[in-house]
Formats: structure tokens, C-alpha cells, sequence
């Protein structure tokens, strides 16, 4: 089974140029495993709950945890929103919010199409 991975607008591009090289291998790594990968392992990707369909994508690193938040579009398209190091247990508010609203600006953008 393939997944298409999309970004959607600049806000994950531009965390990720923020990283250094070891870390988006990392990301690129976990990206490639969501992508190809029938069955993927929770500890990388999972769905958060009572966020109306947002996924979190987690990488870890011996110095950070990084999460990228996403939602599904038509089964097989995983969009990615936004990206941040996590620093305590709960994922910040603001950057669910955040994703939330992008993943609403995605589908209004569809149906203008």
C-alpha cells in the first residue's frame, strides 16, 4: 500500500528547513515509512484524540521529540500542516489549533477546485 504525502502551505516547510540535516533524515526516514509501510507503528504515527481527525506524525531524537501534525484527505493522502518540538506531554493547543485551521483551509480550497 502507498501513501502520497502532501504538505500543505509553508508552515511544515518551513520548520523543517529550521532542523539540522541529522534531524530531516530522521524526518525524511519517518516520512518514507508512512509512505510505504501497510501497518504503521504507532510510536510514528497515530491519531490524536478529540481533535476531529488530526494525526501526529513523531519523530525522536536523543536531544528532541519532534511531532508533525496532519490530518487524512480520500484514504491514501496524508496531509502534513505543521511541525514543532515537543517539550511537555501534552501537544501545545496552539498547534492543534493550528493544524485545525489548515486542515479547514485545505478542504475549502478543494471545493473551490
Amino acid at each position: 500500500m502507498e501513501r502520497d504525502v502532501l504538505i500543505f502551505k509553508s508552515s511544515f516547510i518551513e520548520f523543517y528547513r529550521s532542523q539540522e540535516s541529522k534531524v530531516q533524515q530522521k524526518i525524511e526516514f519517518v516520512l518514507d515509512l508512512i509512505r510505504h509501510e501497510r501497518a504503521v507503528p504507532a510510536k510514528f504515527f497515530k491519531r490524536l484524540h478529540n481533535t476531529q481527525g488530526l494525526y501526529e506524525v513523531r519523530v525522536i531524537t536523543p536531544q528532541k521529540s519532534i511531532r508533525i501534525l496532519g490530518f487524512l484527505d480520500e484514504g491514501n493522502l496524508v496531509v502534513l500542516t505543521n511541525g514543532f518540538i515537543k517539550k511537555t506531554q501534552k501537544t501545545p493547543r496552539r498547534e492543534i489549533e493550528k493544524a485545525k485551521r489548515l486542515r479547514d483551509e485545505y478542504y475549502n480550497s478543494q471545493k473551490e477546485r
